[in-house]
């Protein structure tokens, strides 16, 4: 799981946490250096202003040239900026540091290309490379001065690059800084959070579905959470719950069917085995080999109902929908039980609606099924009991009942009577039935998508009912 899952989560979350935060940084950091640049011009912008007055009026002659130095001086030095005047021709005359007065000296025109935009009454922001007055490229803003709308020359201020960013340079520190320790924060979280919500569960589930692997299928996983996983976990346990269902309706399954099969096999085993050896008179012989010829056909009977069984529920059992007269099967079928009918002496009354009723089903399965029923009723009805065959249309479908007035099905029991090798006389040596003629009734009728259902009869008796569907 850590070497798979685990390790895929935390590489795709942590990749998308270094980009976003990386991202952040970066988008941080340019913002930042913007906003300090435009704050810096703001506040030259801002002393430029006290500057134009004082240079107006130098040019005007009120204001000595120790004046305007001194101004420029103390304004530069609160700037941290070396300030520059220039006349209209672009020709520098005042410096607030002294080791620039050589520009004033050598007469040399500093702003040629500038004085265009200068004259239009437009701010310059540049960065420069002044070799021969300056060891370090520098920022530059021009402001121009206008007396009377008659352009005068402009103020040069220069900021040493290095100096400007150095400010900055504490705040991309701070930011990236701040990166990498959110990164490092959200890392153990996500680590700690994948392990606690995704990881751990997952690996409980796969260690429960290991050990029902191996047998163990009473194993669960004990989770509690109103996600995906919580939902998982409650899945996992119902397929679990699932699972130990069919083993133990497996288990049962072999258990009962190695005892109903071992039963007939034990009899006539005995039975050949004291004819061989001699114990069983001749005289005797025939009256057992007609017994275990009984137990042979009882051991048949259970071979074919659980084939049957077995294909029906395997879904092998491929039908042949046609038009089948019920009336006629249901006539048929009670004809065929006439000799046990006449041996118990039983009363049975056949009301069939119309003389000829049909139904979309499958004519052998269906033949099967109401064999079954009257056989079931045949069994468990009294000497001298009453059973009641009739037949009835409601809508689309055609019900019908098989009703005997014998002992009716506690209401513990009825659930049960669907189940494999269920026997309501708890006799599990019980020759009369195998245990399987309802539960083969059940699945061919579900088969065909109809329904069969019992219910008890007052004051005795229970009645059988299923539908088909009438054409």
């Amino acid at each position: 799981m850590k070497k798979g899952l685990f390790s895929k989560l935390m590489a795709a979350f942590i990749a998308i946490i270094i980009v976003s935060f990386v991202m952040t940084a970066a988008f941080l950091s340019y913002w930042f250096e913007g906003y300090y640049f435009k704050q810096r011009e703001s506040e030259l912008l801002k002393e430029s202003q006290f500057i134009k007055y004082k240079a107006i009026q130098y040019l005007d002659g009120n204001l000595t040239k120790d004046d305007i130095n001194d101004t420029l001086t103390y304004i530069g030095n609160y700037l941290s900026a070396d300030i520059w005047l220039v006349d209209n021709y672009g020709y520098v005359y005042s410096v607030s540091k002294s080791e620039h007065k050589k520009l004033i000296a050598t007469s040399k025109q500093i702003v040629t290309s500038d004085l265009k935009e200068l004259r239009e009454n437009e701010t310059v922001d540049k960065i420069e490379n002044y070799s021969e007055i300056f060891t370090d490229p520098v920022h530059t803003f021009e402001v121009p001065i206008f007396s009377d709308k008659v352009f005068k020359g402009a103020i040069m201020m220069h900021t040493s690059i290095n100096e400007l960013k150095e400010p900055l340079k504490w705040v991309y520190k701070i930011i990236w800084a701040s990166a990498v320790f959110a990164i490092v924060i959200c890392c153990i979280v996500i680590y700690y959070l994948s392990q606690k919500i995704i990881i751990r569960p997952l690996e409980r589930i796969n260690y429960a579905a290991d050990k029902i692997s191996r047998g163990e299928v009473e194993k669960r996983v004990e989770i509690r959470s109103n996600d995906e996983i919580g939902e998982l976990a409650k899945s996992f346990n119902s397929m679990a719950d699932s699972l130990q269902k069919v083993e133990k309706n497996r288990r049962e399954f072999i258990s009962n069917v190695s005892h109903e099969i071992r039963s007939p096999i034990t009899s006539i085993k005995g039975f050949i085995g004291g004819m061989i050896d001699g114990v069983i008179p001749l005289e005797k012989q025939n009256y057992y080999l007609t017994v275990t010829y009984s137990e042979i056909q009882r051991l048949t009977r259970l071979v074919n109902d659980l084939l049957d069984l077995s294909t029906i529920e395997s879904g092998q059992l491929k039908l042949n929908i046609e038009k089948v007269d019920i009336n006629e099967i249901i006539r048929l079928c009670v004809i065929k039980f006439e000799t046990r009918i006449n041996e118990k002496k039983l009363k049975v009354d056949v009301h069939l609606e119309d003389d000829k009723l049909y139904v979309a089903a499958d004519k052998d399965r269906i033949t099967q099924v109401v064999t079954n029923l009257v056989d079931n009723a045949v069994k468990y009805v009294n000497e001298n009991g009453n059973i009641k065959i009739f037949t009835k249309i409601k809508g689309e479908k055609v019900f019908t009942s098989i009703y005997n007035d014998g002992s009716s099905i506690s209401q513990s029991d009825m659930k049960y009577i669907w189940d494999r090798f269920y026997k309501m006389d708890k006799s599990r040596t019980s020759k009369i039935s195998t245990g399987l003629g309802l539960p083969i009734v059940r699945s061919i009728l579900t088969q065909l998508g109809e329904d069969i259902w019992a219910e008890n009869k007052k004051p005795d008796g229970i009645m059988f009912t299923f539908t088909l569907k009438r054409v």
